[in-house]
């Protein structure tokens, strides 16, 4: 048993074959070859070496697996798919490790999280804090570009499938089928042709109701339908506290991965990484620096001024009520620097992003210098404040300056 709520360490196995083959494509490896180094993966935990030496999991798997002839990339996922044990400990490079160490690190994360099982406070007895590092290692060490959110939510349902049929049945259904495995294994011994056959047809028949039990679990999966993507979004959460860990001992700030990731859609891990970067340098600059200030100048008074008048002050501005040549400039820039950053984004050119939100900064400060804000003229009012708002949403085309400190 793996864990009473998640089954046997065959339906694991099995769960991550079906997780490997799905991210064999996305990291180079060869499918079949990542399905077979998965089957085998935890096997060599069954045997009396490793029972007695556990410390050698997986470094006998690779034994095991090369005396058998199995392929050399096949042999290696046995030991290296556990990797990275830690921060000194490297990461998997063959392709086929690759797959087989996410799809072991993921089904352990996904099946937990849907169990609601997390980490609190300083206990993690899963270790699951370590495994999420060693996804995040993996995948950056190796540069890999992998959506999480929809494989993840695939395999949370994957994982439910496979608890689907109630515990208490579950384990009473457990200890039948290992009587019965034992009793076909002593009738196999004894050499009774009659005894034999007899034994084997009830395992085939405990097995099968097994089997069509836990392949009927759509009552309780739509069920659970609604939480499967706010379960996931949490799980995504507890990446980027993990990637906040592994940046800030490479000498990034962790606001800017809260930045980041509070923007939709952010699951990309290695392209958060690479958006972090260029906002770290773009703020170092005085542009960027300038700009930040301006932007929570702006959201300063919005916040305010809607507070006090019970609105809110989005939508569109109107060009009609503009009064000033400085609304007219700062208007023109935000729909030309959201224009060019919104391009850059989607070409991943986040320095050409940054640059583009750059030159907002000029029309910002002549903004502020020139116009009043709060004037008697109501309507001229809220049009300001609207356009005010534009350079909250125009900046989130990068990042999300609300979360960024300073």
């Amino acid at each position: 048993m793996f864990h009473e709520k998640l089954g046997t360490q065959w339906e694991r196995i099995e769960r991550i074959e079906r997780l490997a083959a799905e991210l064999a494509p996305l990291v180079g490896a060869d499918v079949e070859k990542a399905k077979r180094a998965a089957r085998l993966a935890k096997a060599d935990l069954l045997t009396d070496m490793v029972g007695e030496f556990p410390e050698l999991q997986g470094l006998m798997g690779k034994y095991y697996a090369r005396a058998q002839g199995e392929d050399e990339s096949v042999a290696a996922a046995c030991e290296e798919h556990y990797k990275p044990l830690g921060p000194a400990d490297r990461a998997p490079t063959d392709p086929v490790s690759v797959a087989v160490g996410l799809a072991d690190k993921l089904d352990t994360l996904v099946g937990f999280w849907a169990i609601d099982e997390k980490p609190t406070g300083s206990k993690d007895p899963y270790a699951l804090r370590r495994a999420a590092l060693g996804v995040i290692r993996i995948i950056l060490d190796d540069e890999k570009r992998i959506r999480l959110r929809n494989i993840l939510i695939r395999h949370f349902y994957d994982c439910l499938t496979r608890v689907a049929l109630p515990i208490e049945e579950r384990n009473e259904w457990l200890v039948e089928i290992r009587r019965a495995q034992k009793a076909a294994l002593f009738a196999r011994n004894d050499s009774k042709q009659k005894d034999i056959e007899e034994a084997f047809e009830k395992l085939q028949t405990l097995l099968a109701r097994g089997d069509e039990q836990i392949a009927d679990p759509f009552g309780y999966v739509f069920h659970v339908e609604q939480k499967a993507p706010d379960i996931v979004d949490a799980l995504l959460s507890f990446f980027a506290d993990r990637l906040k860990v592994q940046l800030r001992e490479q000498g990034a700030r962790h606001d800017l991965v809260d930045a980041v990731f509070a923007l939709e859609g952010q699951d990309d891990l290695l392209l958060i990484v690479r958006r972090v970067d260029a906002l770290g340098k773009f703020l170092d600059t005085e542009d960027g620096k300038n700009l930040l200030a301006g932007y929570k100048r702006a959201t300063n008074i919005i916040r305010i001024e809607e507070k006090r008048d019970k609105t809110e002050y989005t939508g569109e501005p109107s060009a009609e009520l503009y009064r000033q040549a400085e609304e007219w400039e700062l208007a023109r820039a935000i729909d030309t620097a959201a224009g060019e950053a919104t391009e850059a984004v989607a070409r991943e050119d986040f320095t050409a992003a940054m640059s583009a939100m750059a030159k907002l900064r000029p029309h910002v400060d002549a903004f502020f210098d020139k116009v009043t804000v709060n004037v008697d003229d109501a309507p001229v009012r809220a049009n300001r404040l609207k356009l005010l708002n534009q350079i909250r949403i125009a900046t989130r085309t990068v990042a999300d300056f609300a979360r960024i400190e300073g």
